[in-house]
């Protein structure tokens, strides 16, 4: 079952998030019937009482929550009997050590959800007293647990630890508290199970569902597939990955894309390509294998074949989103720019569904212990400091952009890096109808009469974030305000008058809005610009085309993050050239360097992450400079930063980060283990600091 001394550790960590007796479990039956995907982390529900009392009455709950039941212990086969005994043994080890020496815990329930068959299995622990094996159905209805459910179950708690685990920002960790991660597979002997598990349930993936740019779950794209890939290129094992495709292959074709992708990833490219070729022979409309050899192509610097290749698969699957985004990048490689944003146009978009996240009860006491081995005063938050942040860069709205919408604001940003923004309006003006032309075509050609068409243009309400409609804001972005511009300086310590920061706010030209499909079909059809009664009237459109709502309101998010960038940019440099300082709150340069990221403008990221770290300590700015240090190759700043977001991750409960892992694998692979073991060993860190980058 593991070394006393780790038994201990494990219960020192206990997150104890006090509330009424059975709350969660109640929570958790209620929202078994919404869950979609993969289902919430695992909880472990204690009940405790005083030492010297019986009375139920006083009996009090905690919650705890972790992605995976497999947890340092190690069962000796996921479809025996000991799976469900590693599951006790890991509750009845949450009794040691208790922080409170006058409870005692009596009872414990362990809840791990199977998102195949969708159970939520139980393992029910009374101390002292048996164990109780059982699952529960949508209907809460207790079932019995089959050996094959509990493989299910192994294989689910694998692929959310890796599905819900933190890239290393905080950003994950800070969505729930009290949520410990452990890395689910630590050994070859449990990499065998794992990937045994995943062969003999490869086929059922689709019912997990799928990452958001997927419109239909399919056999190599789904959250099964999409966690096999992750611990492959985590781990680097590209062996096994390559064994396990090869052997699902023989079964299924379609396989041959996913591993194509591993042999790539493993240096096996010459082998890919044939197998490409020779898959794409007998499955010639295969989408997958088709972006595959695109993206190939893109890395060899081959556009042109890559357009192809990216053509042939919006043929194949015109209604994916990840087709006609490969095709627009491909555009956007070429330069043809009116191509890509007209690609772009085409996009199919889908609504982002967040995880599958847990609805607690608020807890009525939280104790959060903190380990030795963790503390590193240059990562805690200093007492009673609070950031405050000025209003207009709380409102950007490109900053809660998630799933397609993220992927096509970042196409539409990264085509500004290159080309400008009055390039890009020139562009949009030249492959869509703009709202003036069209105004100006119909009072040339009709009486102007109102209709349904022109009041749509004022009163129709465009998609926010992802999708959802903005309130109060018909086009989704807000217009820039006096006030923002004048005060978003207020913090330095210059009294000069903002007339430059204005200017240059202004100097920004505000995009027209362009005309709508929606706002066209609400008028007379034979008012529309490509109806075919009109073909004689509207001349000038007949090499033009709608544009998307959507899409026209990302170029108003867009011309807002600039309006913002410019401001701040502005700003700072005239700071500089008063030799003055400019200050910011560290969440603000946290903001501002994530503008300037989104907006490809990395030196300028890194300068506002490096400003928000001398401030106070921030995984994510610190995760930001990270990228940087190791796009210049610079081991050692590498290994500092890492040592830093380690201990931070470990303060929050999580010992398992694959982002993190990745880049100290490559690290290890380009510099050699003793080497990094070596400059680690010297940096000025306590010891126990530097011990949780060792392990």
């Amino acid at each position: 079952m593991g070394a006393k001394p780790v038994l201990n550790q494990v219960a020192r960590r206990i997150v104890e998030l006090e509330d009424e007796i059975e709350s969660s479990i109640d929570s958790r039956n209620e929202a078994l019937q919404t869950l979609r995907e993969l289902g919430p982390p695992d909880l472990v529900h204690l009940v405790k009482q005083p030492v010297k009392s019986s009375k139920k009455a006083r009996t009090l709950f905690l919650r705890h929550k972790m992605p995976d039941p497999n947890t340092r212990q190690a069962p000796e086969s996921i479809a025996d009997f000991s799976t469900r005994l590693v599951l006790a043994a890991y509750v009845n080890t949450l009794t040691y050590n208790l922080s409170d020496k006058n409870t005692k815990i009596i009872s414990g329930l362990y809840c791990c959800y199977n998102a195949f068959s969708r159970l939520d299995m139980r393992v029910d622990v009374k101390i002292p007293g048996g164990v109780e094996c059982y699952c529960i159905d949508e209907r809460g209805d207790k079932r019995v647990a089959s050996d094959a459910l509990w493989v299910e179950t192994f294989l689910c708690a694998v692929l959310r630890a890796y599905a819900y685990a933190d890239d290393g920002s905080g950003d994950s960790i800070k969505k729930i508290i009290g949520v410990r991660r452990f890395d689910p597979v630590t050994s070859t002997e449990m990499e065998h199970r794992f990937l045994d598990a995943a062969e003999r349930l490869f086929f059922k993936g689709p019912q997990l569902g799928s990452e958001p740019e997927v419109q239909v779950p399919n056999i190599v794209s789904n959250h099964l597939t999409t966690g096999l890939i992750n611990y492959i290129h985590t781990t680097g094992r590209y062996t096994s990955g390559i064994n396990l495709f090869e052997k699902l292959r023989t079964r299924d074709m379609e396989v041959s894309s996913l591993l194509a992708r591993v042999m790539i990833s493993g240096d096996e490219e010459v082998q890919a390509v044939r197998l490409l070729h020779d898959a794409i022979a007998k499955l010639p409309m295969d989408y997958s294998l088709l972006d595959c050899q695109a993206t190939f192509c893109q890395s060899k610097g081959r556009l042109d074949w890559a357009l192809e290749c990216a053509k042939r698969g919006v043929t194949a699957a015109p209604s994916e989103f990840a087709t006609w985004a490969k095709l627009a990048e491909v555009y956007v490689g070429l330069e043809q720019w009116d191509l890509a944003l007209l690609t772009l146009n085409s996009c199919p978009m889908f609504t982002y569904q967040d995880k599958d996240l847990p609805r607690m009860p608020d807890p009525a006491r939280i104790l959060l212990p903190v380990l030795p081995e963790s503390m590193l005063d240059e990562i805690d938050d200093p007492p009673g400091h609070y950031d405050e942040v000025h209003p207009s860069l709380r409102k950007l709205h490109a900053a809660g952009y998630k799933g397609t919408f993220l992927k096509a604001y970042s196409l539409l940003t990264e085509i500004t890096s290159k080309i400008g923004w009055d390039q890009l309006l020139r562009i949009r003006s030249q492959v869509f109808v703009m709202e003036e032309e069209y105004r100006s075509e119909k009072q040339i050609n009709h009486n102007p009469n109102p209709n349904a068409s022109t009041t749509a243009l004022r009163g129709t309400p465009s998609p926010g974030i992802n999708g959802a409609a903005s309130e109060g804001h018909p086009d989704g972005a807000t217009d820039p305000q006096t006030d923002d511009e004048e005060t978003l300086n207020e913090n330095q310590s210059s009294s000069s008058p903002p007339e430059s920061a204005t200017a240059a706010a202004d100097s920004i030209e505000k995009p027209e809005h362009t005309i709508t499909p929606e706002v066209v079909k609400s008028g007379n059809d034979d008012e529309s610009p490509e109806s075919s009664n009109a073909n004689s009237k509207y001349t000038q459109f007949h090499n033009k085309r709608l544009c998307e709502r959507w899409l026209d309101n990302l170029f108003m998010v867009l011309y807002e993050d600039l309006r913002i960038y410019t401001i701040w940019r502005t700003d700072m440099a005239r700071a500089q050239s008063e030799s003055s300082d400019y200050r910011k709150s560290a969440e603000e340069w946290e903001i501002l360097g994530e503008l300037a990221e989104r907006l490809h403008h990395f030196p300028e990221a890194v300068e506002a992450y490096q400003a928000c770290l001398r401030v106070k300590f921030s995984p994510k700015a610190m995760k930001g400079v990270l990228k940087m240090y190791e796009d210049q190759g610079r081991s050692g700043e590498m290994l500092q930063a890492m040592i830093r977001l380690i201990a931070w991750q470990y303060r929050w409960y999580s010992e398992f980060s694959p982002a993190l892992l990745r880049v100290v694998r490559k690290l290890i692979e380009t510099e050699g283990a003793v080497k990094v073991r070596s400059i680690v060993q010297a940096t000025s860190l306590p010891q126990p600091v530097l011990d949780l980058t060792h392990r």
